[in-house]
This record gives structure tokens, C-alpha cells and sequence, in this order.
């Protein structure tokens, strides 16, 4: 059976390629793939996903399925990251310039800031949620050209009209900077191990989500 393997960052400019077809035999999971690869991918974290959804080394793969290898931001091209989960208030102009340099021509930031409640109150996987958000990041600045992405949330107690997440990119270009900062907080919200409760008149209801 054939199967795609998408590449990014390093593992592209190893391998020469964005995407790759693999042939492998009926009932082969993602381990195989990964060892059908040889040396591409030593020394290397990854993470997979198969047809857009992550995936274990012990996932199983069908006939034309899509296999992505997502490597560690720090292996990616020359970029300016920066990630950090925190209690204490954000600066937006402080995330705003982790990412200005030379060779941007643009630089977007997004705010979110409680409104309509007394205030919001977040808990977060900490540890994770970083890791997480620097691998979106990676992924939108590969996807979009990004010279720099940065983005802090705020876990605890957030009054009205404070931040509770600044997310800032710059690009060379405004179009990229645009779409680039909307598919990062979009993909935050998203996916990031964060949970949001609304506090109004001492009470407090947290606010549904879904599974990431």
C-alpha cells in the first residue's frame, strides 16, 4: 500500500523534499514507516499524525493515508520563538518585541481580554501547554514564513478587561503576518491544554470546550 509522508522544517531540508511515498505492505503501522525512513529522522522527536490527527508509533496506516512528521521547533528554520505560561500579568509590548527584527516588514498582535464577566479564572497543564504552543508556533511560521512568533497566557485570576493571551508574529509581508497571527490563537484556543471558569457574583462556571 502506498502511503504519504509529509515533511517539515528539518526533516525537509534533509531529505531534500516536502513529501515523500512510502510502499509498504498491508496491516504496517506508523513505527514501520518511521523505520521504512532509515537515518532521516535520528536524533529527533517527533510528532506524528496520520490523515491530520495525531498519532502513536503503534497507529495504524491504510491505503493512501497521510503520514506527517512534525519535529521539534528548535530543528526548523532561523526563526524567533518565544512561549511562556504565566500567573503573573502580560505585557503586550513586551511579546511585541520578542519578534521585531530586520527583516520584518510587519508585525501583528492579537489580545484577548476578559469581557462581559467580573473576571476569568485559568488552569492549565502548564508544562504541556508550552510545548504545545511552541510546536503551533513552529508550525505556523514554516506554514507562513514568519520571522518571528511569540505568544504568553495567563493562568489564574484575570479581572475585566485585562489579557488573558497575546499572541505577536512579524513577517516580511502584512498578508503573512495576518494569517499567520489568526491560525496561532485560533489553534490555541484550540488545542492548548488551558480551561477557562467565568466568575460572576462569587460563583463560578467553567466554560465548555471540546476535545483537542
Amino acid at each position: 500500500m502506498e502511503v504519504t509522508v509529509k515533511l517539515f522544517a528539518v526533516l525537509r531540508e534533509r531529505a531534500g523534499t516536502r513529501e515523500l511515498t512510502l510502499d509498504l505492505p498491508d496491516g504496517a503501522c506508523v513505527r514501520d514507516a518511521l523505520e521504512s525512513l532509515g537515518p532521516l529522522a535520528d536524533g529527533l522527536p517527533l510528532v506524528m499524525a496520520v490523515n491530520r490527527e495525531y498519532a502513536d508509533a503503534d497507529a495504524p496506516l491504510s491505503e493512501h493515508d497521510e503520514l506527517a512528521l512534525i519535529p521539534p521547533v528548535s530543528g526548523g528554520e532561523r526563526a524567533v520563538f518565544h512561549v511562556r505560561v504565566t500567573q503573573e500579568p502580560l505585557s503586550v509590548e513586551a511579546i511585541a518585541r520578542e519578534v521585531r527584527n530586520p527583516a520584518a516588514g510587519a508585525v501583528v498582535v492579537f489580545e484577548g481580554v476578559t469581557r462581559e464577566v467580573e473576571a476569568l479564572e485559568y488552569e492549565a497543564y502548564v508544562e504541556m501547554a508550552e510545548e504545545r504552543i511552541a510546536q503551533i508556533l513552529g508550525e505556523v511560521q514554516e506554514r507562513h514564513g514568519l520571522t518571528g512568533a511569540a505568544a504568553e497566557h495567563r493562568v489564574g485570576l484575570v479581572p475585566l478587561s485585562q489579557p488573558s493571551v497575546v499572541v505577536a508574529v512579524s513577517a516580511p509581508h502584512r498578508e503573512a503576518a495576518f494569517a499567520g497571527a489568526r491560525e496561532a490563537i485560533d489553534r490555541i484556543k484550540a488545542e492548548a491544554p488551558i480551561w477557562k471558569k467565568e466568575l460572576e457574583g462569587g460563583e463560578g462556571r467553567w466554560v465548555e470546550g471540546h476535545v483537542p
